[in-house]
């Protein structure tokens, strides 16, 4: 005759979410044309400042945007916020707004702000933070191009040397 097993059914275990501050980023992308130009100055100024970016007919880029949100993981799905989440948030909030537009006159938040890519960081934060489900939003990156890009931390943040 067979020994029987001595094994004990065990009560399910929570799983562990570990504690501590996380930083995560979804990246998103868009096209958009602008103009740089500051109506309250004359051509040549615009010229001097902004060269073949103050162009009357326009100028276009492949953006790609970076938000990072900031937290500890919730202790039942261990996520900081869901990204599929976030994924929707910066589509509603920046990208089905922004992609394939001008940015001068298609796009409502931007009306009346030179849309540099340093303006532009902080009103992408403007409309992605009052959105956020879950988290604190950290940090808004935008690449103008693989070069050239801005971040902005907030309205909050202490200024850095």
């Amino acid at each position: 005759m067979p020994a029987k097993s001595r094994r004990r059914r065990s009560a399910a275990r929570s799983p562990r979410v570990l504690r501590g501050t996380v930083f995560i980023t979804r990246q998103v992308h868009f096209n958009a044309a602008h103009r740089l130009y500051n109506p309250t100055k004359s051509q040549a100024w615009n010229t001097n400042q902004y060269g073949l970016c103050t162009s009357p007919n326009w100028h276009g880029h492949n953006y790609v945007l970076e938000v990072t949100v900031r937290g500890e993981p919730d202790p039942e799905t261990g996520y900081i916020v869901d990204l599929s989440e976030l994924k929707r948030v910066l589509h509603e909030t920046v990208v089905d707004r922004c992609d394939h537009r001008n940015l001068n006159d298609d796009v409502d938040f931007l009306r009346n702000v030179i849309p540099t890519t340093e303006n532009l960081v902080i009103a992408f934060w403007d409309q992605i933070e009052p959105a956020l489900p879950a988290g604190k939003l950290h940090c808004v990156r935008l690449y103008e191009t693989p070069r050239n890009f801005a971040e902005y931390f907030g309205p909050d943040a202490p200024a850095r040397a």
